[in-house]
């Protein structure tokens, strides 16, 4: 049986990023950036890199700067022209044409499951990708790629997970599995617990900021009882999902920065400013400065 590819995705953007707030007050989260580039388009890139053409952006009020940014800037690029700029000009007009970006407004803040549900007309019965824009992939974490593989292998699920520690367990959704005969990496999971306490998680391998669903997940989402403030989580319709079909996790260990915090905004920045063509010799040079200035070093 020939698997359907997985060409298309959607990233959830539609929340209002207090943690980040005042700067955050009328600028989205995702348009913060991480050395020069806003952090929505690292996840965009790494869709593209693991063959995906066509991504759904679910976005909400005072989220249009995202749109904006995802489109031909004319007056820019003949700017950037007229000032011989023609690389530039070029870079900024490939923002625009990466893939087909799409976007729908989630008019209030009913969980992730509420969220991708609200891509079903988009998607219909293919497969697709789900990116969570405060996880931003390193380059050569090709985790999302490999996702999608295990789909055309298997025609099944796949969500990407990570060995957290007991502090950590209760912040994410925590999986039960079994090996997969015949597969290095791959687990099959047999259930899924969203943010248990320490005690109660079956494992400590947490649910990280990757998925690539089938399109019957959509069925899942529809009948989830809404839990706490009223929001749908993705992981409850997964669950549901299980009962019925074959899911799969792949857990990945480094690459990963989560800057959905402050603390994890600023060590992504140091790393990928670090790995910069541009500025990254010299920021290193500044912070060996930095360091032995506040008796680090």
């Amino acid at each position: 049986m020939v698997m359907a590819m997985v060409r298309k995705a959607v990233i959830p953007a539609a929340g209002l990023g207090t943690r980040f707030l005042p700067a955050t007050k009328a600028t989205p989260k995702e348009m913060i950036p991480v050395v020069d580039k806003p952090g929505i388009q690292y996840v965009v890139e790494e869709a593209v890199r693991a063959g995906i053409t066509d991504i759904l952006i679910v976005t909400g009020r005072s989220k249009k700067t995202i749109e904006d940014h995802f489109d031909r800037s004319p007056e820019l690029e003949s700017a950037l022209e007229r000032s011989g700029k023609q690389v530039l000009a070029q870079q900024m007009r490939a923002i625009a044409d990466m893939a087909d970006i799409h976007f729908v407004r989630q008019q209030e803040p009913r969980g992730l499951g509420h969220a991708v549900g609200m891509a079903r007309a988009h998607i219909g019965e293919e497969p697709f990708a789900v990116l969570l824009p405060d996880d931003i992939m390193a380059v050569s974490n090709p985790i999302l790629s490999d996702m999608v593989a295990a789909y055309g292998r298997h025609g099944a699920s796949v969500i990407a997970l990570r060995e957290v520690s007991d502090e950590e367990v209760s912040l994410y959704g925590a999986v039960a599995f079994d090996p997969v005969v015949g597969e290095e990496r791959l687990l099959r999971l047999r259930g899924m617990v969203e943010k248990p306490a320490r005690e109660d998680a079956p494992s400590h391998l947490g649910i990280m900021g990757r998925y690539v669903l089938s399109p019957e997940i959509f069925e899942c989402i529809a009948k989830v009882t809404p839990g706490a403030g009223g929001e749908i989580q993705l992981t409850d319709a997964m669950a549901m999902l299980l009962g019925s079909h074959a899911i799969f996790g792949l857990p990945f260990a480094d690459g990963r920065f989560d800057t959905g915090n402050k603390l994890g905004w600023l060590k992504a920045t140091v790393e990928l400013a670090l790995e910069h063509p541009e500025v990254g010799a010299e920021f290193r040079t500044a912070l060996m400065e930095i360091c032995r200035r506040e008796g680090l070093l």
